[in-house]
């Protein structure tokens, strides 16, 4: 009988409200996200480049090889955190777009049942994608709304920090060295090969130039 009467009455002006926000503000995300994964596209294609050029520096100038080799695995690196990052944001895209789907099925069955379930999986995901630097403006925002739709429960500051951190650091070395090959074919020798034994005055103050030109371009990527 219920369900016949939804049919029927006319929908809630405020209810229409709270989804419409919802939906923009879901929308507004997707599209930050897609942004930010063409951004990393982007950064990854410049990064590759200076790795390559920084691979021709070495073969090119012998006396240089050797800061040259540093300099690849710097922005090797750098490739490396680009692409977990990259990583993370599909992640969140997807995140995100679940949430979608499940807040317009809980507006869908409180249309029809007249009453609206609290969803432990979009509070997951929701608690999840505040955690995100680029997103958390506007999910906790989100979360507000689905708060007073009755679609979320208050959540508690419970975000327990993970050694996510200390993991990626841990594998970080190995993905560097993989980054180098794929990139530079095995072109780029080992870091310590051909060191010279006492570096010239000249040779340590081009050394210091050539890192202080490459900070800027790590800067410039990310700006």
């Amino acid at each position: 009988m219920q369900s016949i009467k939804a049919v029927f009455f006319k929908p809630d002006p405020a209810e229409q409200g709270q989804k419409r926000k919802c939906d923009a503000l879901i929308r507004k995300n997707v599209r930050a996200l897609d942004r930010d994964i063409q951004n990393m596209k982007i950064l990854e294609s410049k990064t590759r480049t200076y790795i390559v050029q920084a691979s021709k520096r070495a073969e090119r100038q012998p006396a240089q090889a050797q800061s040259a080799r540093r300099e690849a695995r710097t922005f090797a690196k750098e490739l490396v955190g680009i692409r977990r990052q990259a990583g993370r944001l599909h992640t969140s895209k997807a995140q995100l777009q679940s949430v979608q789907m499940q807040v317009n099925e809980a507006f869908s069955v409180r249309k029809i049942e007249n009453s609206m379930k609290v969803s432990t999986g979009i509070m997951k995901d929701v608690n999840t994608l505040i955690k995100m630097p680029e997103l958390s403006g506007t999910m906790t925002e989100l979360s507000q709304e689905l708060m007073k739709a009755g679609i979320i429960e208050e959540m508690v500051g419970d975000m327990l920090e993970t050694n996510e951190m200390l993991e990626e650091d841990e594998e970080a070395e190995g993905e560097v060295d993989a980054v180098l090959g794929e990139v530079l074919k095995g072109k780029l020798g080992p870091i310590d090969q051909q060191m010279p034994a006492l570096p010239t005055e000249q040779e340590e103050e081009n050394e210091v130039e050539d890192l202080e030109q490459m900070r800027g371009r790590l800067e410039a990527l990310k700006s």
